[in-house]
């Protein structure tokens, strides 16, 4: 469709090398001319573009996708058509998408093996999933197509979701299973009303969901057969396995989570995308999960579709699936020698009867369930606030009464994994057996050390305490880089995070800087840039000197602490000037020489 590597799209989007291949669509490797940037640019096949109901949605879906800004969702930068030839020699306005290009591998790849990941990658990969489903849930935006080969694994080790907004609109184009390979291959991660037709809701993402952690955890996925209906088919009819019968090394806990987010009634699962990664994140941590037991889950009621629905269509069961009848029709005497129409009266005749026989026992349970209620004992909510988890559990069995653990809370006053609150209260009479869901601590809350440096005392408290942070200590260290009570630094230093409520130590300049002794003897240069430096004015004189070479400094006028700002003066050492030999003037006990030193003939 975009086989040459050199069009453009819009003017702007040069399409390079085919980097996928799917039934729906081909994604090239793109070129934003205008941001130079590398793109991914992914255009819809022409028989689908066809679909005029396909494009009105994949519009109104592609630029909701584009307005997603977040972590764990491959950006949409921009959507647009592109008028396409097709071999026929008509032409079809082929709708596309740009987006961000992510270099790294699909949770398809991950798989391609058959084998499992590590329990806390797998947990790793669905947390983002999971946040990426829930913000898009917040946005009104529902995928549809959750499925490892939406899932990016990047080369950096984050994990992100694409194709928001393509599912929905296949789907608005009445795609069924049989249609393209990229359909039947969801096959396998469709939840039980999506296969029926029904509407779809956050509740189906998580099925989904379900799947893929499904076959993360065991290397295969929950469901299989030889095709697309026969795997929606026990989607709707069927349980799947527990994750531990395929690899036996996965906790009960992680069981739960999975075979709750797999329930065949969407009012059974998890009712958001966060509810499912927050009980993820205690079976990571091995505390108590909101799931049931895993053996507590009863198979459905077998489901057969209309096959003249215009939805995915569900086929009879399998030829080998076992056949029931009820004991009274096997006692029907039934023959092929009956005529028709006296087999269908005696057929009817037993299923009234039945009917009617149910009836009369539902009545008569009601009526004796009603006169003869037993007293149910009660008792009172023990005081667990503020115990750890496992004492309150030990306390609330005591008293004959369960748990359910809620979402965790922050606080800075009560431990982590300790009760913030329960309901009922304690002290509240309940009947006994009753569930009692209490709110852990998750502990205190984290903050980052705001940047204060510059700011006053009373200016820094202030700041620090508008994210609950106290003030422990205030020290004075000699530092040019602030004025005087100015703070310089904190400990922990800016950005550090740290606990709510914890304290944190001022650093203030005392308005004094350190001259050292040692600058005597250096240079002049050297010195004057020291002092200047800390914050110092200096003044320099000029000195003779035979003990300090010209040029360096002789003296200082103040060393130690002295208050920046100081002048101080520096005594810069200078060479002597030269000097000459004194004369002395004649005089009577001096005479003047005249070159002969024996004036008396030599004689003594």
């Amino acid at each position: 469709m975009v086989d040459n590597q050199h069009h453009r799209l819009a003017g702007r989007y040069e399409v390079r090398s085919m980097i996928g291949r799917g039934g729906m669509a081909q994604v090239h490797l793109g070129f934003d001319t205008r941001l130079s940037r590398i793109v991914a640019i992914k255009m819809l096949r022409t028989d689908l573009a066809r679909d005029s109901i396909f494009q009105t949605r994949f519009r109104r879906e592609a630029q909701a996708a584009a307005s997603l800004n977040h972590e764990n969702i491959v950006a949409v930068y921009d959507t647009g058509e592109e008028e396409v030839t097709t071999p026929d020699g008509s032409t079809v306005s082929v709708p596309y998408i740009v987006m961000e290009y992510v270099e790294g591998h699909t949770v398809r790849d991950l798989l391609a093996g058959g084998s499992p990941v590590p329990i806390d990658e797998a947990i790793e990969i669905i947390t983002g999933v999971l946040s990426a489903l829930q913000y898009s849930h917040t946005h009104g935006l529902v995928h549809r197509d959750i499925k490892p080969g939406n899932i990016m694994l990047t080369n950096t080790g984050k994990i992100k979701v694409m194709d928001f907004g393509i599912a929905r609109a296949l789907t608005d184009s009445q795609a069924t299973m049989t249609q393209t390979n990229a359909v039947v291959g969801t096959a396998q991660y469709l939840s039980p009303e999506q296969a029926r037709g029904e509407s779809v809701d956050a509740r189906s993402h998580i099925y989904s969901t379900g799947c893929v952690l499904f076959e993360l955890l065991t290397g295969q996925p929950p469901f299989k057969g030889d095709s697309a209906v026969a795997v929606a088919y026990q989607h709707v009819s069927e349980l799947p396995p527990a994750p531990s019968s395929i690899t036996n090394d996965i906790p009960d806990s992680i069981d739960r989570v999975v075979l709750k987010s797999l329930a065949k009634n969407k009012e059974d699962r998890y009712t958001s995308a966060e509810a499912m990664r927050a009980d993820l994140h205690r079976a990571a941590a091995g505390t108590l999960v909101l799931a049931p037991e895993a053996d507590s889950w009863q198979a459905p009621p077998t489901q057969v579709m209309d096959q003249g629905t215009k939805h995915m269509p569900i086929a009879p069961p399998p030829p080998h699936a076992p056949q029931y009848q009820t004991d009274t029709m096997s006692h029907a005497a039934i023959t092929d020698e009956e005529p028709e129409k006296k087999k269908t009266g005696r057929i009817v005749a037993i299923i009234l009867t039945i009917i009617a026989l149910a009836a009369i026992a539902g009545l008569a349970w009601w009526y004796v369930s009603k006169n003869s209620e037993p007293e149910v004992e009660q008792v009172p909510v023990p005081t667990i606030i503020g115990e750890s988890q496992q004492s309150a559990i030990a306390m609330l069995n005591e008293a004959g009464l369960e748990i359910a653990i809620g979402e965790s809370e922050t606080s800075s006053e009560v431990p982590a994994d300790h009760v913030i609150s329960a309901d009922p209260q304690p002290g509240t009479l309940v009947d006994k057996g009753s569930t009692v869901t209490v709110i852990l601590s998750s502990g205190p809350a984290t903050v980052k050390v705001p940047d204060v440096s510059g700011l006053t005392q009373e200016q820094a408290r202030s700041q620090l305490k508008s994210v609950n942070l106290e003030v422990s200590d205030v020290r004075t260290i000699d530092d040019p880089s602030q004025d005087k009570d100015r703070v310089i630094k904190t400990d922990p230093e800016a950005g550090a995070e740290i606990s709510e409520g914890e304290s944190v130590v001022l650093f203030v300049a005392s308005g004094n800087v350190s001259v050292s002794a040692d600058l005597i003897g250096q240079d002049r240069d050297t010195v004057l840039e020291t002092l200047q430096g800390l914050g110092l004015n200096t003044n320099v004189e000029t000195e003779e000197s035979d003990e300090v070479p010209e040029g360096h400094v002789l003296r200082l006028s103040a060393t130690g602490n002295v208050p920046k700002g100081t002048t101080i003066t520096v005594t810069v050492a200078e060479k002597p000037a030269p000097t000459e030999a004194p004369t002395t003037p004649p005089s009577e006990n001096n005479p003047p020489d005249d070159g002969n030193d024996n004036q008396d003939g030599g004689q003594n």
